[in-house]
C-alpha cells in the first residue's frame, strides 16, 4: 500500500533511497486512473523503492513546493533529492523502468 504523505512525515520518507509520489486528488479522474498502478508499484517494490502519495487538497504546501501545476504529478526523489517529474497520466511499465534506473 502506498504510503500517505504529510509535510509532518515528507522529510523522513523521502530522505534514504528510491521514492516515487504521487501527487493527486480525490475529484481528478486521471489520477483515479494512476491510484491503482501505483498502488500496485507499492506492493511489488517493497523493500526496493517508497512509493508514496500526496492528496494537493490536504497538503498544498508540498504541491506547491514541487511545482504542482497540474495532476496527477509524479516525483521520483534520490536520497531527498528530485530527480524526476511526470506530469499526466504514466504506465506502470514506464513508472518501473523510471525507478529501476535510480535504484
Amino acid at each position: 500500500m502506498a504510503v500517505a504523505i504529510t509535510k509532518d512525515n515528507f522529510n523522513e520518507t523521502v530522505a534514504q533511497g528510491v521514492s516515487l509520489l504521487d501527487f493527486w486528488a480525490p475529484w481528478c479522474g486521471p489520477c483515479k486512473m494512476q491510484l491503482p498502478i501505483v498502488e500496485e508499484l507499492a506492493e511489488e517494490l517493497k523493500g526496493q523503492a517508497t512509493i508514496a502519495k500526496v492528496n494537493v487538497d490536504e497538503e498544498p504546501e508540498l504541491a506547491s513546493q514541487f511545482g504542482v501545476m497540474s495532476i496527477p504529478t509524479l516525483i521520483l526523489f534520490k536520497d531527498g533529492q528530485p530527480v524526476d517529474k511526470l506530469v499526466g497520466l504514466q504506465s506502470k511499465a514506464a513508472l518501473q523502468a523510471k525507478i529501476q534506473n535510480l535504484v
